[in-house]
């Protein structure tokens, strides 16, 4: 398989401390991949070492099957974590710039950007200057300025940051179209909803360290279906200490259980049944927040 990205085995020190140590992961076109990991974990450090920003130790890194170069910039489309915008500016005047210094003519960079902003639902904004707006509408002027010129290869450092409710869905339908137009999603993000909604693959980072990576329901169909939700009436609170138990959120007349990896869930419900009215119960695979929070636990103790 032909990837547009392929990062092998790369390092990142300063002094004694790696930022990142012996990472690797590899992008296909048409996939949406998530970098994903707590704060200081290295995935910004990771992304700009694929940008040529920071240059790896150790390791090297491809970009659609050669190592990183400025024309092939072009092909990419890359929206930093840190707001890069000038503030001065009038939002169309800046994106026209932008879009022309990835190649596109006047003309085509006009018409790009329409299309954009219109589909942004930023149109009627375009003639302020980046300083008047929020923060939420800077990352989707960031947003357009990273798509506008149409790369192969987006890489998005949080790209869902300072956005409401309504704009951050907008912005999962268009990542999910640009995916089906053949791109390359590769994104950095500490939501797990959203990497549970949009991502084929992962890579969970921590302290600059690949610690899980592969196919999102691969990994996920590892893991035992120990979870179970409950609705009912009367009291768990016979389940407190509980050897099988190994979290309790009881919300009255619903519950969720975490039980052990030794506990058999279908003897667990015949005991509650026993000891509750019980209306439903579901056992349902954990969540990637779940995986993330074990898994991040585990590489600490």
């Amino acid at each position: 398989m032909g990837y547009s990205l392929s990062v092998e085995n790369i390092s990142k020190k300063y002094d004694d401390f790696y930022a990142v140590r012996g990472l690797s992961l590899r992008a296909a076109p048409g996939t949406i991949y998530g970098l994903l990991g707590p704060n200081g974990a290295g995935k910004t450090t990771t992304i700009r070492m694929v940008m040529n920003i920071l240059m790896p130790d150790e390791g090297q890194i491809l970009v659609f099957g050669e190592p990183m170069r400025e024309a092939l910039k072009r092909r990419i489309g890359y929206l930093p974590e840190e707001r890069g915008l000038y503030q001065k500016m009038k939002v169309y005047d800046q994106l026209l710039f932008l879009a022309q210094l990835k190649g596109l003519t006047p003309a085509r960079a006009a018409q790009r950007l329409d299309e954009w902003l219109a589909r942004m639902q930023f149109s009627e904004w375009k003639n302020h200057k980046v300083e008047e707006l929020s923060k939420g509408m800077q990352q989707k002027v960031q947003f357009i300025a990273t798509v506008a010129h149409d790369p192969d290869l987006i890489i998005l450092d949080e790209p869902f940051a300072g956005l409401d409710p309504i704009n951050a869905h907008l912005l999962e339908d268009i990542i999910v179209d640009l995916k089906k137009q053949g791109k390359t999603i590769l994104f950095s993000t500490h939501r797990m909803e959203q990497v549970e909604r949009l991502c084929d693959h992962i890579c969970l980072v921590n302290r600059g360290t690949n610690i899980l990576e592969g196919p999102l329901r691969a990994i996920k169909q590892q893991y035992r279906k120990n979870t179970i939700l409950l609705e009912y009436q009367g009291s768990l609170a016979f389940l407190e200490g509980d050897p099988a138990v190994r979290r309790l959120d009881d919300f009255g007349t619903r519950a969720e259980v975490r039980l052990t990896e030794e506990a058999d869930p279908h003897e667990f419900i015949r005991a509650v049944v026993a000891r509750v009215q019980v209306y439903k119960f579901e056992i349902v695979e954990p969540s990637l927040n779940d995986i993330f929070i074990e898994k991040v636990g585990q590489s600490h103790a």
